[in-house]
């Protein structure tokens, strides 16, 4: 079976990174008219909801779980940043989620009614119970090596699990709130209808590109000592 070399992937997985994040910020604040956390017209509050869904909980959460591959520092260092990283995507996760809510409240809409919604507070809570486990594992107080050594391909693969669904939940998302907009009369295969279908496929692409930077290796050499608990490839 052919090696993959993970270092091009993650250059590919940044350009859509890149990408994405243009794309949602064109459509939210020159379709739809800005972001605002106060605002007379509702839907302004509801723009930072996939602004930071995408931005800060898919594209972070992303360039988290490729930090151990795209990064060219020890591995305690790369602990750290994706230990943050993932605690930033959370925080502006949990935030996002939080402008949804508001945005309902305010405009007289019921929470909680699609399956996005319920997707969306599942996902959450599985990634913070992901993010607690690793910080008492792995970082602090830290367990013993062969308790991390057991931990570590669950650990991996119930990331990529959540990593997995909170993407198909983006794109839920999108054709959710796109099916609304034309159903309001917005033009099916106008600018506008096209941009968001062209985010959704980008971020599906990203999405892709970070499994399979998982996937490949950076180096077929057996790890250095200290680095037995550190990202490697799924075979």
């Amino acid at each position: 079976m052919a090696v993959l070399n993970a270092m091009p992937l993650t250059y590919v997985a940044h350009g859509l990174a890149v990408a994405g994040a243009v794309l949602v910020l064109v459509w939210c604040i020159y379709f739809r008219g800005g972001l605002a956390w106060e605002a007379t017209n509702k839907s302004l509050i509801f723009n930072i909801h996939p602004v930071l869904m995408l931005i800060g909980f898919i594209i972070i959460g992303g360039q988290a779980i490729m930090s151990y591959k795209s990064l060219p520092f020890a591995k305690d260092v790369k602990k750290i940043i994706h230990l943050v990283l993932h605690a930033v995507a959370l925080i502006l996760g949990i935030i996002g989620i939080y402008c949804a809510f508001k945005y309902h409240n305010e405009a007289g809409i019921a929470n909680l009614y699609s399956l996005h919604s319920w997707l969306g507070i599942c996902i959450i809570v599985l990634y913070a119970i992901q993010w607690i486990y690793g910080f008492l594992i792995f970082f602090y107080p830290g367990g013993s090596a062969p308790l991390r050594g057991d931990s570590l391909p669950w650990h991996v693969l119930f990331g990529l699990f959540v990593f997995g669904l909170a993407l198909g939940n983006a794109t839920v998302g999108f054709l959710e709130k796109l099916t609304f907009l034309e159903n309001s009369g917005l033009a099916k295969f106008g600018s506008e209808a096209l941009l968001v279908n062209f985010t959704a496929v980008v971020a599906i692409l990203y999405g892709a590109f970070v499994l399979l930077t998982v996937y490949a290796q950076n180096d077929p050499a057996p790890p250095p000592p200290g680095e037995e608990f550190s990202y490697t490839a799924i075979n």
